[in-house]
């Protein structure tokens, strides 16, 4: 029986931790070097309540990178930004990207179909992705997303479900053609077999991949896959990517907000 999917669905299942212990030792070798108190820092952004590690991250690499943690600590610095958001708004302003590389998101992207996970892997710079293959993940049922347009259409609906429906006796009757399920099978023969079922399945089929993004390329692919000339269904899932990546990376989002197309447009495009 066909699986009607509701709505493809984000899981956020890994972002940056940072090990505060290690950046306070470096810190105090820093300090050490250039008789200034360097943990200073650290103690201001730890009790800033709504900062988040990867956010800390960003900054502790822009710090590093002018090693201006306290005024002084390096000598042509006189004084520093101390609020982070204001700081990190500057990083972005100024178009500074490459710090913001260092803080990686990893989402789980299930229930998406073919159509969307091949928009998605057109995005390398900055992405790991890994997804479920068909050559060996045998299908059993063809799982399928329509939008609520398609939804509302009755005769789509049915003429579509039943192709589908159909679509799935197919699959069934290729595994039994080829004695997939037989004892002593080897899994190798299983494979050659599932890589030939998959041609006869729709790019429609619902299926789900991993993917680790970094700021720079979020920032950058939440822009892209929201405009209204993206595609409906990357559009609907980078939405709720762009909510998740607000709560979990406040201060490199801050300048982003979804307008009443929900399009979400950055103020500094260039970073």
């Amino acid at each position: 029986m066909t699986r009607i999917i509701e709505r493809p669905e984000v899981f956020l299942i890994s972002q940056p931790s940072l090990d505060w212990d290690e950046v306070r030792r470096y810190l105090g070798k820093v300090g050490d070097r250039t008789h200034t108190d360097c943990l200073d820092w650290a103690d201001r952004v730890q009790d800033e309540f709504d900062i988040h590690d990867g956010d800390a991250l960003v900054e502790f690499g822009g710090r590093l990178c002018y090693r201006s943690w306290v005024p002084e600590a390096n000598a042509n610095v006189t004084r520093v930004r101390e609020d982070s958001t204001v700081y990190l708004g500057n990083i972005l302003s100024s178009g500074h990207g490459s710090v913001t590389e260092h803080a990686n998101y990893s989402f789980i992207f299930d229930d998406v179909s073919r159509v969307f996970t091949h928009e998605m892997v057109r995005h390398r710079a900055g992405v790991a992705v890994s997804q479920e293959s068909m050559r060996f993940v045998r299908l059993t049922d063809i799982p399928f997303w329509f939008p609520e347009w398609a939804r509302d259409d009755g005769d789509l609906m049915a003429k579509s479900i039943k192709l589908l429906h159909e679509m799935e006796r197919h699959q069934i009757w290729m595994a039994d053609h080829f004695g997939l399920d037989d004892e002593n099978v080897p899994f190798s023969e299983k494979k050659h077999k599932t890589s030939f079922m998959r041609r006869f399945a729709p790019d429609g089929v619902a299926t789900g991949m991993l993917c680790t993004i970094n700021v720079r390329a979020l920032r950058h692919i939440v822009y892209m896959r929201t405009s209204l000339g993206a595609e409906e269904e990357i559009r609907l899932v980078m939405d709720d990517v762009a909510k998740l990546a607000l709560e979990v990376t406040p201060k490199l989002m801050q300048d982003y907000s979804p307008d009443e197309n929900r399009e979400w447009i950055p103020e500094f495009l260039k970073v």
